[in-house]
């Protein structure tokens, strides 16, 4: 299917069947598998952030924005390798807490071929602002062998690892360039998550077509 048909596939006739089966997420997977089996995928330093989409409709995992007046919209987070290639993504209410959705992401990283040896689906380490900045995260990603770097709050600000966190920064900037998510029309959840889906899967092709 040509690239420009995908948007405008999700939403009708057999892509609404499409997105309920997951075939976007599968395919995000399947461009990843490609990306691990080359060595170019970076899970040596991982990142999580979100951004929040305007919600034209109020619908499915929509919330009053607390940075923008109130306006319902939603969230959409992110967990991306090193270089910013998108490894997991979700969507939640505008009102929703970005800390609420660290778990979620992490065990929404699929299973991803690598170059040597068998596939894998856990970072070494993950760098998150203070947004996240909780002790129950921290020991749950210790428990599961990922090392964290979570700004402290009062204590160090985020532009402290901006080093690392550049790469989800410019991704998420990607992802809000996108028509149909900068401004979200959807009132379904399902179909805003598969027009995310698409995005982090374009972001992902274009690295195959170097």
């Amino acid at each position: 299917m040509p690239v420009a048909a995908c948007h405008c596939y999700a939403t009708t006739g057999r892509g609404t069947d499409w997105t309920k089966a997951r075939v976007w997420a599968k395919l995000h997977r399947l461009v990843l598998d490609e990306l691990g089996s080359r060595g170019d995928l970076d899970w040596s330093r991982c990142a999580i952030d979100s951004v929040n989409m305007r919600a034209l409709k109020k619908g499915d995992l929509t919330g009053p924005n607390p940075v923008d007046r109130g306006k319902f919209g939603s969230k959409i987070h992110l967990i991306t390798e090193r270089t910013g290639l998108p490894l997991s993504v979700g969507i939640s209410g505008a009102n929703v807490h970005d800390s609420q959705a660290l778990i979620p992401l992490v065990q929404g990283i699929q299973p991803v071929r690598s170059r040597r040896g068998p596939r894998r689906r856990k970072p070494a380490k993950l760098h998150a602002d203070k947004g996240y900045d909780y002790n129950h995260l921290r020991r749950w990603l210790s428990q599961r062998g990922i090392q964290h770097r979570i700004a402290r709050k009062g204590v160090e600000t985020s532009h402290r690892l901006g080093r690392h966190r550049w790469t989800i920064e410019r991704t998420m900037a990607w992802l809000a360039g996108c028509r149909r998510l900068h401004r979200r029309h959807e009132r379904k959840a399902d179909h805003f998550l598969a027009f995310a889906s698409i995005a982090c899967t374009l972001i992902c092709y274009r690295r195959l077509d170097r």
